[in-house]
């Protein structure tokens, strides 16, 4: 009986994180996206798209602020013709899009969405799989969905789609480099790859990027003010790297449709075409899930109030759990929404800078930042002096770094036109 019922416990979480919280945010960050760039560019989003009770004798139609849209695009990709072209490789072109949205969806399975909630001393996580190896189970994951993007691309049997993967590969597998290496900081602090233990800490000691409470022996307000810098260096490059990883401006080289008309799902059209469209904006989410979870907190409200609102219950059912995951969302929608503001305002980068930016600049700041954030930990322990030689050490090893990178650049020539070759 004790099974079934963990069985039932299992099924309702996937079913309610996944079914009821994750995927819904899909379509409706497409409106926010249409929404926010109407705003950004000063012209009216989707407002008309709705229900004609007009037609049934009703004086109105119902409209609801354009939220119908999302619901009309679904129905849309539903109706439309799933054509297969014939000169395509059908077996790999039929996989490709399900290799895409279906990595994005697994790794929801080790997000911590709120505190645990229960019923008469039963505690449940908000949590699918409390695993211990959070961060890597979802680098692991995610990065299967290259295998989509490069099928997709191969299998189209055309040169656009084709680039388009090619480009996909290089990017995600450099970007993927800086997003590992960044987040070592994150668990060297923390000590622990569990996701629900490291959002606990920082509701007991103060998120990452802001520790202003929970000061004791071991956190103190000067250790958490030094280790800040490493944190946040690791935070920028985790952000940008996981704009590149989910292909998004300024990021998406791969589906360039000033250069490659639609990339790798050019030939792609109904439902495959969506369930691309719906694989990009799960990796939206997810990362910023991993983002706010990491770094900001989590579901925790900060300032000390997390443990009064996780004892908080009605009639012997704990309801802070419910709290914090409206807190986890609210956090969510706000990074999503940061996400297309970016999309909406940086322009589109050039792939050979791109490549630059992952490998040249990102791939040493996150190496040299893993030995800052280890110099900054173990500091208490190796003594002033100690620690003073290895920042001296680690000044001048980033200095000829630094001075390496900059001398190894070609200097630009001068560029005559036409008057040059004469």
């Amino acid at each position: 009986m004790d099974f079934l019922v963990q069985l039932a416990i299992i099924a309702a979480k996937v079913i309610g994180l996944t079914f009821m919280v994750v995927l819904p945010l899909v379509p409706i960050s497409v409106y926010f996206e249409r929404r926010f760039s109407a705003i950004i560019q000063d012209r009216v989003g989707p407002n008309r798209v709705g229900i004609p009770l007009t037609l049934f004798g009703a004086k109105k139609d119902f409209h609801f602020f354009g939220l119908v849209q999302p619901m009309a695009d679904g129905l849309k990709l539903f109706l439309k013709e799933d054509f297969t072209p014939t000169h395509v490789r059908k077996a790999f072109y039929w996989l490709a899009p399900a290799l895409v949205v279906v990595p994005s969806l697994i790794t929801v399975c080790v997000i911590p969405f709120g505190s645990p909630i229960g019923f008469s001393g039963e505690e449940v996580k908000l949590v699918i799989a409390d695993l211990d190896v959070g961060p890597l189970f979802v680098f692991a994951i995610a990065s299967l969905s290259v295998y989509g993007i490069t099928l997709a691309g191969w299998s189209s049997n055309s040169k656009y789609p084709f680039v388009g993967g090619v480009r996909s590969t290089a990017q995600m597998i450099s970007y993927e480099i800086a997003l590992g290496l960044s987040i070592i900081p994150v668990l060297l602090y923390y000590g622990d790859l569990n996701l629900s233990n490291i959002v606990e800490q920082q509701a007991q000691h103060g998120w990452l990027l802001l520790p202003l409470w929970g000061h004791d022996a071991d956190h103190t307000f000067v250790s958490k003010l030094l280790f800040w810098i490493p944190a946040a260096i690791a935070f920028i490059i985790f952000t940008v790297s996981i704009f590149a990883e989910t292909n998004r401006m300024p990021f998406d080289l791969p589906e360039c449709e000033t250069e490659l008309v639609g990339g790798y799902h050019t030939e792609y059209s109904s439902m495959k075409f969506a369930m691309f469209f719906m694989g990009e904006y799960a990796a939206m989410v997810i990362g910023s899930a991993m983002i706010v979870t990491l770094f900001l907190g989590g579901w925790s409200m900060g300032f000390g109030l997390d443990d009064a609102v996780s004892h908080l219950a009605i009639g012997g059912f704990k309801v802070g759990g419910l709290i914090h995951l409206g807190v986890f969302m609210t956090k969510l929608v706000t990074f999503i929404l940061f996400f297309i503001l970016v999309r909406w305002t940086v322009p589109r980068f050039r792939y050979d800078q791109l490549m630059r930016l992952g490998w040249v600049i990102f791939f040493e700041a996150a190496l040299i930042n893993v030995f800052l954030a280890a110099l900054v930990i173990a500091a208490p322990q190796l003594g002033t002096a100690i620690t003073i030689i290895g920042a001296v050490v680690l000044l001048a090893v980033t200095a000829g770094l630094l001075w390496a990178l900059r001398s190894s650049e070609p200097k630009p020539q001068p560029n005559y036109g036409l008057l040059g070759s004469n």
